[in-house]
């Protein structure tokens, strides 16, 4: 150890010596050469009209082939390939799917360099006097689930043209012309919002549309394909188009179909406005392809069980993925986020308002699929009660704010996590939707209940009625709506909801709604129902865990007395007190803990190990459920109501 004056003398030192090395330069590598120049989109009409052609027919092999026609501007043209996507919010363009890349003019080979920097970029030099550039390249979709999504079977298709074009720098989105054509499998039905459909059996072509309409309108595609009107006689048509991995489950009774065509209604009385010409519901019912739910302008792309229809009164759990997709119509693609919209979609987006896009949507999807029918008000109460529970439970909102959430697509594009619960992740959908109950709620009390967030979703995403030119909002916008409705100091509302870390969950619209958040010993039939859908038995507010059927803990809360026993995601819970596991012998001895001080005795297998656990748990099985408050209105009741 040096002595103290030695070592401030060095110190001191070594500062008067980096100073004077910094003034006359430093021994050391300095920065090679920049990459080539991207041009920056402009505002401008790109001179020409891009030639897209997709064949999507090899569903075996799931390989789609592009061939596209650029047309040439100036000697050097940078291609892009989509690297943020809307509605991920996340630069999650796949582009480690792209292969086979080759230009030609002319028929004859043209050199191609991708950035080294941004490697979304193919750098071209045209040869004079070329007109166009003709571009192949294919798209390799999934084949298995390591891969990524899956997006093709032998039954049916999600198409993305956002995965399969590139397109040329320089220009804003809107401002690039795209003409498209599809082939597809023999005997395919098919639904896309794009117009002007057309084409001898298989092969389908589309009127010229702006890159921008053309990335926002996926194909859905099947061998067993049904399309119902969900507004006959409405302003614009409204389809539910449908793929499934058999025909009878494209049945849809004569009850069920009345509430997805209440939906429509309910949101129309809602918004009091629509942004389309059109829309298309694409539902896929399957488990071998990818249960996504995405938003688009004029259409939304939503999986789910192959047994929604045919199974209906028993599958309630995510019911609400319609509701929540059609809305973003309004808000997330017709109203959005300033910080977010970006002129093409290889600009950085920033998520910072995502608790508004997504959180309200949210809400509004909870909401609709209640008024509409799709779920009845119990349904509605008991996931309203999971999700309070959820936030009053979890450990995360110790330390990290809501608002931090919001980077969650970009910190970690939904990648598998060991502790979620504390880590947090996506937050900012059904806490952000616990806030804007809160927020409905207080308007409703404050205006002694002749105001709601009804009118605030009226006045701000109801605008401009017939219009779907994106029109963006700053949290200054949101704040002004608000106090519009409701005079309130709505900036400090939100932002002590959104900043505050370590503060208790948002659930005063519960309470304000005439409700209370109680546990009971026994599920509730959503709770079962979230079970029987996501294939697990889910201890989360006992003992902090959920296993899968097989055994295999899926989570672990953080702090709870799972954690505590030292239990991760990963082990395997072979035996439940010297009994084979199964989830009922599990329920059992939390029942039998339940006032005692003996332990649940686990013995688990963690990789090549085996070992026995205890866990010291003794409050019983513990099952969130809303209970009425007769000390307040039933709010939440006429929230839930559907609108004459």
């Amino acid at each position: 150890m040096k002595r103290p004056g030695v070592f401030s003398l060095t110190l001191w030192a070594g500062s008067a010596l980096s100073g004077a090395a910094l003034a006359a330069g430093s021994p050391g590598p300095t920065p090679g050469p920049n990459s080539p120049p991207i041009p920056a989109p402009q505002d401008r009409p790109y001179p020409g009209v891009i030639r897209l052609s997709v064949d999507a027919s090899d569903i075996e092999r799931r390989i789609v082939r592009v061939r596209e026609i650029v047309p040439i501007v100036g000697d050097e043209m940078t291609l892009l390939y989509p690297q943020w996507i809307p509605g991920g919010h996340a630069p999650e363009g796949p582009i480690d799917r792209l292969a086979g890349l080759s230009v030609r003019t002319d028929g004859r080979p043209v050199p191609w360099t991708r950035d080294p920097v941004n490697v979304f970029a193919f750098h071209i030099d045209a040869p004079r006097g070329a007109a166009n550039l003709e571009v192949d390249f294919q798209y390799l979709s999934p084949v298995r689930d390591a891969v990524g999504p899956i997006e093709v079977t032998s039954k049916m298709m999600d198409l993305q043209f956002i995965e399969t074009v590139l397109y040329p720098a320089g220009y804003y989105a809107r401002q690039i012309p795209v003409q498209a054509d599809v082939t597809l499998p023999d005997g395919w039905g098919y639904a896309v919002a794009l117009d002007g459909a057309s084409g001898p059996g298989a092969h389908v072509s589309f009127k010229t549309t702006s890159l921008e309409t053309l990335v926002d309108s996926p194909l859905f595609a099947g061998r067993n394909f049904a399309r119902v009107d969900l507004d006959p006689g409405g302003p614009a048509p409204v389809h539910l188009n449908v793929v499934a991995d058999k025909p009878d489950q494209l049945e849809v009774k004569p009850e069920v179909l009345a509430a997805h065509r209440a939906l429509v209604q309910q949101a129309y009385k809602l918004y009091g406005s629509r942004h389309y010409d059109h829309y298309d519901f694409l539902l896929s019912l399957s488990d071998d392809l990818d249960q996504t739910g995405t938003e688009h302008h004029r259409s939304s792309e939503n999986g789910t069980d192959p047994d929604y229809f045919t199974d209906y009164d028993k599958t309630p759990a995510g019911r609400d993925l319609l509701a929540h997709e059609f809305t973003h119509s309004w808000n997330g693609k017709f109203r959005r986020p300033l910080d977010l919209w970006t002129p093409n979609l290889n600009v950085p987006m920033r998520d910072s308002l995502l608790w508004v896009y997504e959180g309200q949507t949210q809400y509004w999807g909870y909401v609709l699929t209640a008024r509409s029918g799709l779920w009845s008000r119990q349904q509605a109460l008991e996931e309203i009660a999971i999700i309070a529970a959820t936030y009053d439970t979890k450990p995360g909102r110790r330390w990290r704010p809501l608002q931090d959430t919001t980077s969650d697509e970009i910190i970690n594009p939904r990648r598998p996590m060991s502790w979620r619960g504390w880590q947090r992740f996506e937050d900012y959908y059904a806490e952000g939707a616990l806030i804007w109950l809160d927020a409905d709620t207080m308007i409703r009390e404050l205006s002694g209940d002749r105001k709601s967030l009804d009118d605030f979703a009226r006045a701000f995403f109801g605008v401009r009625d017939g219009s779907y030119v994106v029109d963006t909002y700053t949290f200054d916008d949101v704040v002004a709506a608000l106090n519009a409705v409701q005079p309130y100091d709505w900036a400090k509302f939100l932002r002590s909801r959104l900043d505050t870390a370590g503060g208790p969950a948002p659930l005063d619209g519960v309470k304000r709604g005439g409700y209370r958040l109680v546990y009971t010993d026994k599920p509730s039939d959503m709770f079962q129902a979230e079970e029987a859908q996501a294939k697990t038995a889910d201890f989360t507010f006992s003992i902090g865990m959920a296993l899968g059927k097989d055994g295999v803990l899926k989570s672990v809360e953080w702090d709870g007395a799972a954690f505590k026993a030292g239990l991760t995601a990963g082990v395997k819970v072979l035996a439940v007190n010297g009994e084979p596991y199964d989830p009922d012998a599990l329920k059992d001895a939390i029942k039998a803990a339940k006032g005692s001080s003996a332990p649940i005795e686990l013995i688990v297998k963690t990789a090549d190990r085996f070992k026995v656990v205890r866990i010291d748990y003794h409050e019983g099985l513990r099952y969130p459920r809303l209970e009425r408050d007769a000390g307040q209105p039933a709010r939440l009741d006429d929230i839930l109501s559907a609108r004459k």
